[in-house]
C-alpha cells in the first residue's frame, strides 16, 4: 500500500509558516508523511532559531527552494517578493518534486498549499498530484477576496489597483461584520505599487483555486458563522496552536527566550501585561517612545517582545528606548527578542495582551481567554480588530491622535479600561471554551480535520 506523502507549501512569512507547520505536525501524528517547503532564506532563519529542527526523527521533513531573490535582498518589499515568487518558484517546485519522486519510495501524493501560493496547483495539475488549500487568516478576509469582482462591478474599488474609489463603511452581506474600504487587505500593504501587485496576485489565486477540492481554514465555526455560511466549501479546522511536542519543529524565525516563563512564574495571577507585535510591525522613534512610556505609566509588570528590527534602525532597539527608561522599569519590565508566545499566553500571570491583531496572535489570545488591546499594523489586522472589539467584544482598540500617534496617555487609559472590565474577561473565557470544544473529539473542527485525513489516506 502506498504511504500518503504530502508536500506543504506556506507563504514565506512567520504568520503563515507557523500555522502550516502546526498543521503538518498534526498530519504526522496521523501517520502521514510530510515534506515542508520553505524558501532558502526562511529555512535559514528557522534553522538558526532552533537546534531541534536539525535533528527531527520521524517528524516533518524540512526542505527549501529559492524564492527567486538573492539571499541579501530586502524581503520586506512585499511587491518585489511576490513578483519573484510567482515568476521563479513554480519551476523550482516542479524540479523539487521530480527529485523527491525519483529518490523517495513514497512519492508526493498531495500538495497542500497556502491559498496565497495557489500557483502551486498548476504544478500539481501538470504532475498529476492531488491538491488542497490552506487559509491561515479569518474566513471573512476570504469572503472579501471572493467579492473582488463585485467590488469592481459596483465601482467600490479600481479594477487595476484595488484602490477604493471612496472611503466608506460597507457590509459584504447583511450578516457580515462592517468593513472600512480603507482597510481592505491589499490596500494596507506598503506603497501603491505593492498594493497593486498584491491585488493582482489575489485575482490570480482566485482563478487558481477553481477545481481545488479542499479549502481548510485556521478558524472555528462559532467565531465566524456568517463567513463560513457564505463559503460552504471552506472548512474550519482551528484553532491550530503552535506547540513543540516531542521536539516537533514550530517554524520560528527567531530564537525563543524561554526565560520569559520563569520570569512570569514570579508574578501573581492576572497581573502582567504582555506586549507583542508579530514579525512585520515596525515603529518609528517617536511611536516606540510613546509605547515605552505608556507601559511605564501603567505601573504594572510587563513582558515586551522587542524584535531586533522592531524600530527599523541599524542598531536595533537598544538605542531607541527613552532616556532612563530601562533603569526606571528594571524591577517590573522585561524585554525579550522573541517569546514562546503560546506558553506565555497560557500562563496564569497574564492580565492582557497588547497585540497587532495578527490572526495567529488573535487565535492564541482567544484560545487562552486573554483580553486583547488592539494595535493593528497592516493586512487583515484591521478586520481582526473589528472582530475583537466590536463583534466578539473581548478587547478594546487604541486610537491615534491627530498626528497619527498612539500616545502614552491613550495606552495607559485603555489598559486601565480593559483591565477593569469584568464583562470582557467573561466573554474571553466563554470564547476560550468554544475554541476548546471545536477541536475536541466530536467538535466541528476536529471532525473536518479527521475527514481530510481520511481523504489524504
Amino acid at each position: 500500500m502506498v504511504r500518503p506523502h504530502v508536500l506543504v507549501l506556506p507563504v514565506p512569512a512567520q504568520g503563515h509558516v507557523i500555522p502550516l507547520m502546526t498543521f503538518s505536525n498534526h498530519l504526522v501524528d496521523h501517520g502521514i508523511k510530510v515534506t515542508f517547503v520553505n524558501t532558502d532564506f526562511r529555512l535559514a532563519n528557522v534553522m538558526a532559531a532552533s537546534e531541534e529542527t536539525r535533528n527531527d526523527h520521524g517528524s516533518v521533513r524540512l526542505v527549501s527552494i529559492s524564492d527567486g531573490l538573492p539571499m541579501d535582498e530586502d524581503r520586506r518589499d512585499l511587491g518585489k517578493l511576490h513578483r519573484a515568487i510567482f515568476g521563479a518558484m513554480p519551476g523550482f517546485l516542479e524540479e523539487l518534486i521530480g527529485k523527491i519522486n525519483e529518490s523517495d519510495d513514497d512519492k508526493i501524493t498531495c500538495i497542500i498549499a497556502d491559498e496565497s501560493m495557489a500557483w502551486a496547483f498548476g504544478v500539481a495539475d501538470k504532475m498529476g498530484i492531488r491538491k488542497a488549500a490552506f487559509w491561515p487568516a479569518p474566513a471573512a478576509v476570504y469572503v472579501m477576496k471572493l467579492n473582488i469582482p463585485r467590488l469592481i462591478e459596483t465601482g467600490t474599488i479600481d479594477a487595476n489597483s484595488g484602490v477604493p474609489t471612496k472611503y466608506e463603511i460597507i457590509k459584504l452581506s447583511p450578516t457580515m461584520p462592517e468593513m472600512n474600504t480603507a482597510h481592505f487587505v491589499w490596500h494596507c500593504l506598503g506603497d501603491l505599487d505593492t498594493q497593486q501587485t498584491i491585488f493582482q496576485c489575489m485575482i490570480q489565486t482566485n482563478e487558481a483555486m477553481k477545481g481545488v477540492e479542499w479549502l481548510l481554514c485556521n478558524s472555528f465555526y462559532e467565531l465566524e458563522p456568517s463567513s463560513f455560511d457564505l463559503v460552504p466549501k471552506m472548512l474550519p479546522i482551528g484553532p491550530l496552536l503552535a506547540g513543540n511536542q516531542h521536539g516537533q519543529p514550530v517554524g520560528n524565525f527567531w530564537p525563543e527566550d524561554s526565560t520569559s516563563l520563569s520570569w512570569l512564574d514570579k508574578h501573581p495571577p492576572h497581573s502582567v501585561i504582555y506586549v507583542a507585535f508579530g514579525s512585520f510591525t515596525v515603529f518609528d522613534h517617536r511611536q516606540f517612545h510613546e509605547l515605552a512610556l505608556g507601559l511605564e505609566l501603567s505601573a504594572r509588570p510587563f513582558l515586551w517582545v522587542v524584535r531586533p528590527d522592531l524600530t527599523g534602525g541599524p542598531n536595533g532597539p537598544t538605542d531607541a528606548y527613552p532616556e532612563g527608561f530601562l533603569e526606571r522599569v528594571a524591577n517590573r519590565g522585561r524585554m525579550v527578542g522573541w517569546s514562546p508566545q503560546q506558553k506565555v499566553l497560557a500562563h496564569t500571570s497574564l492580565a492582557c495582551f497588547v497585540t497587532h491583531c495578527g490572526w495567529n496572535s488573535t487565535m492564541e489570545g482567544l484560545t487562552n481567554g486573554v483580553p486583547l488591546l488592539c494595535w493593528p499594523y497592516f493586512a487583515d489586522q484591521f478586520l481582526n480588530r473589528s472582530y475583537i472589539s466590536d463583534v466578539w467584544k473581548v478587547g478594546l482598540g487604541l486610537n491615534q491622535d491627530i498626528d497619527g500617534i498612539i500616545s502614552k496617555e491613550e495606552i495607559k487609559k485603555k489598559l486601565e479600561e480593559l483591565l477593569s472590565d469584568g464583562e470582557i474577561r467573561t466573554r474571553a473565557s466563554e470564547l476560550k471554551e468554544m475554541a476548546k470544544k471545536s477541536v475536541s473529539e466530536g467538535g466541528a473542527s476536529s471532525r473536518n480535520f479527521n475527514d481530510f485525513v481520511e481523504w489524504i489516506k
